[in-house]
């Protein structure tokens, strides 16, 4: 059994390479193999998002405060908020982060295959983001 105290691990900048805007991850769960969970909760400052991506084996969102976006590619945003939780399935491109004007915070949860849990693509343009 591991016991992580709260702020014993430091929060982490997401890297501009794969996010717009200010994004800081907090880790909660990276299971050693044989199992693959990885769990973080994921801080986006106003106007902030992901890149477009996939998930191997799909990914929960669990929204925890302020108010969001989430979009699968070729659907129309969606607003999400506190409470909300959301199941993106495996391999399906997909972006989210925070409104415009509200920061938002969530707890993404997914799974490593063969190590992989995510798939970076194409950064969310402004066009994309404000498309609502």
């Amino acid at each position: 059994m591991d016991i992580y105290k709260a702020g014993s691990r430091p929060t982490q900048s997401a890297s501009a390479d794969y996010f717009t805007g200010r994004v800081t991850m907090d880790p909660i769960v990276s299971a050693p193999e044989p199992a693959t969970v990885r769990a973080l909760s994921v801080h986006f400052e106003p106007g902030a998002r992901t890149a477009w991506h996939t998930h191997p084996l799909g990914q929960t969102l669990h929204v925890v405060s302020g108010a969001g976006y989430v979009q699968k590619e070729g659907e129309p945003r969606q607003d999400i908020l506190p409470g909300d939780t959301v199941w993106i399935a495996p391999h399906e491109k997909h972006w989210h982060g925070a409104t415009e004007e509200t920061a938002m915070t969530h707890i993404a949860i997914h799974e490593a295959l063969d190590g992989e849990t995510v798939v970076w693509l194409e950064q969310v343009t402004d066009g994309e983001y404000g498309a609502g």
